[in-house]
């Protein structure tokens, strides 16, 4: 053990167990070289897949949440008969659950409004048109809910506040929305740096379930505390507490008190973004379908079982799919294991936990300390920029176009995106710190679009809009407004970097 801590190498407990993200991670071996390319650099292949089949699984997850989303106010359909239980069946579906012999329970007060239209139009949406990913997102469950259930228990929240993750991300650990907000849970940077996350070019923790969960129900139990009703928390979640404490003070009369309900009366008023007043009616959708997925059609769901892990300290830059092999496990196991590490290496210059199937904690410590210096990175991670080809890559890194095609399988070599991330297979070879470089500042896309709002007279949280003319910027419109601009880019979910468009609307906010 003394020469595993003279190498930075630490255990972290014999048997760390935890509930963990992703998919199943199995004890596999590395698989063989591709043809043409070296041992060490099929490790960068087998990393650059891993990485190409996640970015899909997350589109997949991201379509569907699209149109969980955007669903318009007024589509609900006639009633369909090729759904477990259909909208006009909920009323007696809701006594059934919620009668005297009743054996489901909630702790969320789902009975009052399993009714509402709005809940119905999202138990068939669940049912219908986002079948196939739900029941993913079901299964992913048995990886989470434990965890979520215990740390929301430790807080005094509601348990069923676990069903956010199901129309929040779909319990994606790498979900990114179109505003950039990140992780199962959804953080934009300026929340989960707030609640103590780490968010750098090199380490994400929105995306590390364990950390993301801790933040979020310490952000939930502050808007509890705050609002007064799990409901409003919920939405305050969804848009910011100051909106939900505005829409209250215009319910008309004096309310001595607040509470779900009161969630209701505001959505009715219509003053809020459509996504905000339907986040509860989701929610509740999603809990009712989670509790008893086989009485809503979600038959033979294979729930996930949560992961075990051990916990090893990995003292400067080394590669997902280096540790992956001294654990003699698939780089995908690792990938899922440590979502947080956005680059698929682990941070140069500073020392990182990283999480190692169970078991295999102490033969990757002994295996690491033997490790030669430059077999820790097997490649480094390119960023495109203006005019880049594959083969001008490949010269720069004195690499062949073989190898980064190896390495990127789903990258279209005539097709390069500026910005777009290339994985470039290094050998063996020490990474000069030089090498490294950053990745662009990701730029949110503008959910003050022309198509969503054009002919839509809905008031916004204060019931003021501002349709951009030519030659406006975003920093003349605050001013004409008499707001700040970081109040207005915060209230249109924009960022410094985001472009606004002729046309597009902004929401003003109040002063």
């Amino acid at each position: 053990m003394k020469r595993l801590t003279a190498y930075g190498f630490s255990m972290m407990g014999a048997a760390v167990l935890a509930a963990c993200a992703g998919a199943h991670v199995p004890h596999a071996p590395v698989a063989a070289p591709v043809s043409g390319v070296t041992q060490r650099d099929s490790s960068a292949v087998q990393l650059g897949t891993a990485l190409a089949t996640v970015e899909q699984d997350s589109a997949a997850d991201q379509s569907a949440l699209d149109s969980l989303h955007e669903r318009s106010p007024d589509s609900l359909s006639a009633p369909r008969t090729n759904v477990a239980v259909r909208g006009e069946d909920v009323r007696q579906e809701a006594q059934d659950l919620f009668g005297n012999d009743a054996t489901t329970t909630f702790d969320i007060d789902v009975s009052n409004f399993a009714g509402n239209r709005r809940v119905l139009e999202y138990l068939e949406f669940f049912q219908l048109d986002a079948r196939d990913r739900f029941t993913i997102w079901l299964s992913r469950l048995g990886r989470y809910e434990g965890m979520i259930r215990e740390r929301l228990r430790a807080r005094g929240l509601p348990e069923d506040l676990v069903y956010l993750t199901l129309i929040e991300s779909g319990l994606s650990n790498t979900a990114v929305s179109r505003a950039r907000a990140v992780g199962m849970w959804q953080f934009m940077s300026s929340t989960g740096r707030g609640y103590g996350l780490v968010i750098d070019p090199w380490v994400d923790e929105r995306r590390d379930p364990f950390k993301a969960t801790d933040a979020a129900v310490n952000h939930l139990q502050d808007l509890v505390q705050r609002l007064g009703s799990v409901y409003l928390a919920a939405a305050a979640y969804n848009a910011g507490a100051g909106r939900i404490e505005r829409e209250i003070r215009r319910l008309p009369g004096e309310p001595d008190t607040v509470d779900d309900q009161t969630f209701f009366q505001i959505a009715d008023r219509r003053n809020l973004r459509r996504e905000t007043r339907d986040y509860v009616p989701k929610l509740i959708a999603a809990a009712l379908i989670a509790k008893q997925p086989n009485r809503y059609g979600f038959t033979d769901i294979e729930r996930l079982p949560p992961l075990v892990f051990d916990e090893v300290s990995v003292p400067d830059a080394t590669g997902l799919d280096v540790l992956a092999r001294l654990a003699d496990t698939s780089v995908a196991a690792v990938l899922e294991l440590n979502p947080q590490f956005v680059r698929g290496i682990t941070p140069p210059g500073r020392g990182v936990v990283v999480r190692v199937p169970r078991g295999k904690g102490a033969t990757v410590a002994e295996r690491y300390a033997d490790l030669p210096v430059n077999e820790r990175i097997t490649f480094v991670d390119h960023y495109v920029t203006t005019g880049q080809t594959m083969s001008g890559i490949a010269q720069r890194y004195k690499v062949t176009v073989t190898m980064l095609q190896a390495a990127n399988p789903h990258l279209r070599s005539h097709a390069l995106r500026v910005g777009q991330r290339v994985i470039v297979p290094m050998s063996g070879r020490v990474v000069p710190r030089g090498a490294w470089s950053n990745p662009p500042e990701p730029r949110a896309t503008r959910r003050v679009s022309r198509s969503r709002y054009r002919g839509d007279n809905v008031g916004s949280s204060d019931g003021t809009r501002h349709r951009v003319a030519p030659g406006e910027t975003a920093s003349g419109i605050a001013r004409q407004h008499g707001i700040g601009l970081m109040a207005l880019l915060e209230a249109n979910d924009l960022t410094m970097r985001s472009v606004i468009r002729p046309g597009d609307v902004l929401l003003i906010p109040g002063r």
